[in-house]
């Protein structure tokens, strides 16, 4: 086979290949859309109360969360566990649980002594505790960046008790 020939089919053969597309990552709009798809499911399937109120903990952790992982990205490792907690580990608990029959779901024991309701709320409480952890985490360090800030203005500075006055007054 000629150097030509080769390369023609070289390039043939990359033509045909297939192409795959990435799918953009998930924004924070796509996680709110994802814990409203679940609240909307809860509601319609006429959840009991005690799970409703654990996926509105939930949910109230990863609304706070969302804005605290702008500046380390929802590609952290933070992100993540909150991005997929949102769109893959709370929706498919809640399904497993509604797909069930609610009245065999609610008094039949499947694991032992517990009902399917009882896993739910432990698997709920898991995400839960959690989705606290990161919120705290994240809380944290933006405390810890304000007292390293304080600890530079004294380092500085000085204290205000050295004589020097940082107040607004006029001499």
């Amino acid at each position: 086979m000629g150097l030509k020939a080769w390369w023609r089919r070289v390039r043939s053969d990359e033509a045909e290949q297939e192409t795959f597309e990435v799918p953009a990552p998930p924004t924070e709009q796509d996680v709110l859309a994802a814990l409203n798809q679940v609240n909307a499911t809860l509601r319609a399937q006429n959840a009991p109360p005690v799970v409703i109120s654990r996926v509105v903990r939930i949910a109230r952790s990863i609304n706070q969360t969302l804005p605290r992982l702008r500046e380390s990205g929802l590609g952290s490792e933070e992100g993540y566990a909150v991005v997929a907690t949102a769109t893959d580990y709370l929706p498919e608990a809640i399904q497993g649980y509604l797909r069930l029959p609610r009245e065999w779901a609610d008094t039949r024991p499947i694991d032992g002594r517990k009902t399917a309701l009882m896993i739910l709320i432990e698997q709920l409480e898991l995400l839960a505790a959690t989705m606290d952890k990161i919120l705290d985490a994240a809380n944290r360090a933006d405390a810890q960046a304000l007292i390293a800030h304080g600890r530079f203005l004294q380092a500085k500075f000085g204290h205000a008790s050295d004589g020097g006055d940082l107040s607004l007054e006029t001499p």
